[in-house]
């Protein structure tokens, strides 16, 4: 199978992506710069279908001949876990690979700030990583709970669409299971979650009102709940919250974000100036007593500023981690700016 050799010679040229589409060359994306492996033939749809039909299970196929689109993973035995996603364009199929390090990173390699990994102690709450795809967010959660896993004897619950890291249990019980294999969707196993008397819960993606819910319920009774956002930006991250609740329960919710959320961390990641690698712009906000006053008071317009006020509380304002990049000459000016205006 021709996918095995690209995946494996994508691993040697440090791609971050595969990207495979019929009637197409082989292509690799490299520190965000894309270019095609012309030492390969131009993949047919027939040829490529049947190789992306081989890896999925099949049930998978199921799935993806119903849906048009799949989100799976795969183990190249060796070598590297992969996130999968296969759909179908003009074209013919198309599937996207991106590699899974084997080992979970240590805290310490991700340049997260330090005050990050208090996230890992705390009892019970709700901590969100936000970000676009592929800022990191999965990479940042997966150090969080190995640091759990390797200092706290708590029992930890995970549903990811699909599987990324793997964990093996050490002072903690980790129970992973990945929706459409182990359960039919994030809701439906929030709802459960609840009484498998979980210690710790992530939640890889809020996609929909009822997981709000429960998740906020899940932090409410005493759960640390991880979760993950598409949003940039704290203030815009709390205000999207609230405005998925229909208005007879923004009330409710502002009380319960309030009282139940510890801290968003947004999460960028910048093409290094040399364009050797990538490294992450991020904002981080502490829901301290004045942050959570805004929230209640409907105030959300006005966390930037208070960002910035309370430093002292370990608030980390995305202005700084950028100017920081770019005082040390680690990134252009040109993604200065878009991430500064971005922020606005």
């Amino acid at each position: 199978m021709i996918i095995g050799t690209i995946l494996k010679e994508s691993l040697t040229r440090n791609a971050s992506d595969v990207l495979l589409s019929s009637w197409a060359l082989p292509w690799l994306k490299v520190h965000g710069d894309v270019a095609y492996l012309e030492e390969y033939e131009v993949y047919t749809d027939e040829v490529l279908r049947e190789e992306l039909y081989s890896i999925m299970t099949k049930s998978q196929k199921e799935t993806f001949l119903k849906e048009l689109e799949l989100d799976f993973s795969i183990e190249l035995k060796g070598f590297s876990r992969f996130r999968v996603n296969c759909f179908v364009q003009k074209n013919g199929i198309s599937g996207v690979f991106r590699p899974i390090p084997t080992d979970i990173p240590k805290f310490e390699d991700l340049r997260v700030p330090a005050q990050v990994k208090d996230f890992a102690h705390k009892r019970g709450g709700l901590v969100l990583v936000t970000g676009t795809v592929w800022s990191g967010k999965s990479t940042t959660l997966a150090s969080l709970i190995n640091e759990i896993n390797l200092t706290e004897c708590r029992h930890i619950i995970t549903v990811e669409d699909p599987i990324e890291y793997t964990y093996k249990s050490w002072k903690s019980l980790i129970e992973q299971r990945e929706v459409g294999e182990d359960t039919h969707n994030f809701s439906n196993w929030l709802k459960y979650a609840l009484r498998q008397a979980p210690d710790v819960i992530l939640v890889w993606e809020m996609r929909d009102l009822e997981t709000f819910r429960l998740a906020l319920r899940a932090a409410e009774t005493g759960s640390l709940v991880f979760a993950t956002l598409h949003t940039s930006g704290a203030a815009r991250t709390v205000a999207r919250i609230i405005d998925m609740f229909p208005g007879d329960e923004k009330e409710i919710v502002r009380q319960q974000v309030s009282d139940s959320l510890l801290w968003v961390v947004w999460q960028a990641l910048l093409k290094k100036k040399d364009g050797t690698w990538r490294v992450p712009a991020i904002e981080v906000m502490v829901n301290n007593k004045w942050i959570s006053n805004l929230i209640r008071k409907w105030l959300t317009h006005q966390i930037n500023s208070s960002i910035e006020t309370w430093r002292s509380d370990g608030m980390v304002p995305m202005k700084d981690s950028l100017d920081e990049l770019l005082k040390s000459d680690m990134i252009t000016q040109k993604d200065y700016d878009y991430y500064i205006d971005l922020e606005e």
